[in-house]
């Protein structure tokens, strides 16, 4: 018999498949795309993703909220989930750094979250069956016929825009890096900032912690925004961040990066979903993994290079439909050779599908290297810039050496 007690939940899968559990959190009934992340850390920056907007996060570690919650770690201001599923919660954090429990916290944004279920055979049944909606309910009030009614509602992810959700609504600037006192990665020496205007699909926090880290100073625009805005702002580099649902439906971001590939003059970075535009601006196109990459220890690689990388993405880039003359791929997930990075030949444009900001993740020098990479381009190409205004007005051997010399130095992939 469902809803026994009052603490009773449901999951309900479009499959039929359901399982019973306890309810924390808000009470309530929520539907979306069921997902799962393997990591066994950062339960916290994962709820605040924007990427994960309008999901139902499936949590593989046996027991999260020992550590509460800090304000510090979130990725953006509120959770971005619309559900937890855990197979326990523990309901006294201890760490010096919480603010609030994981329970009270949920509580108070409205999160609705389902425990004590089989989570091992819930992720086993996503993985054999591919991408399924689910529903969860703590509300007695409904019958299974009624929220398998409610569950038919839920729109599929192929083809959904949700990015009009999480972007900004006005452009704002990020200054400022990570407020922790003990992190002990890259820290800001830039005695000139790079300029940079970040397009905001979904942008995580730690993703601008880590741009600033690198000497730049950033524009965060709208996910809307034209190249006519991002030029008027006179960076010397573009990013394109992260962000939640179908790549394709992205058309503004994708015309952006289209322009930004036409003129030419400025250094293009993609991450996520930043990437996927990239690669769809460059004429791929993308596809729907069968159930994602979410979790913190996917292998990345080439040429017996591997990396270990934080990932969280449900669409991928078709590698077949990347033209071999304009596009270098430069890494494959080893796990399933899905398409992890790509450049563009001859000129400053490269994304990666994987984190390297981690966050949470594994933090390594080999990841802060991407945002080296970004720099080192925007110095690069600014110098070749100048050259190549030097042989316009004087025509001299000299100059034009330049100009080889730089193109040469921007389009080496790292």
């Amino acid at each position: 018999m469902f809803f026994d007690t009052d603490s009773s939940a449901i999951l309900l899968l479009e499959d039929g498949t359901y399982f019973e559990g306890l309810s924390f959190g808000a009470v309530g009934t929520i539907s979306g795309e069921v997902v799962f992340n393997t990591g066994m850390t950062g339960y916290q920056e994962v709820i605040t993703d924007p990427s994960y907007y309008g999901q139902l996060i499936t949590f593989t570690y046996p027991e999260i909220g020992n550590t509460g919650v800090n304000y510090e770690d979130n990725e953006s201001s509120h959770p971005s989930v619309k559900g937890v599923i855990a197979r326990q919660i523990s309901k006294t954090p201890s760490n010096w750094r919480h603010e609030i429990s994981f329970e009270n916290w949920l509580k108070d944004e409205n999160v609705v979250g389902i425990h004590g279920i089989d989570t091992r055979s819930l992720v086993r049944h996503i993985r054999e069956s591919g991408s399924l909606n689910g529903i969860i309910s703590s509300e007695s009030k409904y019958s299974i016929a009624e929220l398998f009614s409610l569950l038919k509602k839920s729109p599929s992810m192929s083809g959904l825009n949700l990015v009009d959700k999480v972007t900004t609504k006005s452009a704002f600037n990020a200054n400022s890096s990570c407020p922790v006192a003990f992190d002990m990665r890259i820290k800001n020496t830039q005695t000139i900032p790079y300029k940079v205007v970040a397009i905001d699909f979904g942008i995580k926090q730690s993703i601008l912690d880590r741009l600033v880290a690198h000497g730049c100073e950033v524009t965060v625009l709208p996910a809307n925004a034209e190249i006519s805005d991002v030029l008027a702002l006179s960076p010397e580099g573009v990013f394109l961040s992260n962000g939640p649902g179908d790549p394709s439906t992205v058309d503004s971001g994708i015309n952006l990066a289209k322009n930004l590939i036409e003129y030419k003059k400025l250094p293009v970075f993609g991450i996520c979903l930043g990437h996927q535009i990239l690669g769809l601006a460059l004429g791929g196109n993308t596809f729907k993994l069968s159930y994602g990459h979410r979790g913190l220890n996917h292998p990345c690689g080439l040429n017996g290079k591997v990396e270990i990388t934080s990932q969280n993405h449900g669409f991928a880039l078709n590698s077949e439909s990347l033209n071999p003359e304009k596009v270098k791929i430069t890494r494959f997930n080893l796990n399933d050779q899905t398409v992890a990075a790509i450049s563009v030949i001859d000129r400053p444009f490269f994304g990666v599908q994987y984190h390297p900001e981690a966050s949470p993740g594994p933090r390594i020098e080999e990841d802060e290297r991407y945002y080296a990479f970004f720099t080192s381009a925007m110095s690069a190409f600014t110098y070749f810039y100048y050259a190549e205004c030097l042989v316009k007005l004087t025509g001299l051997g000299v100059a034009d050496k330049l100009v080889k010399l730089s193109n040469e130095s921007i389009c080496q992939s790292g």
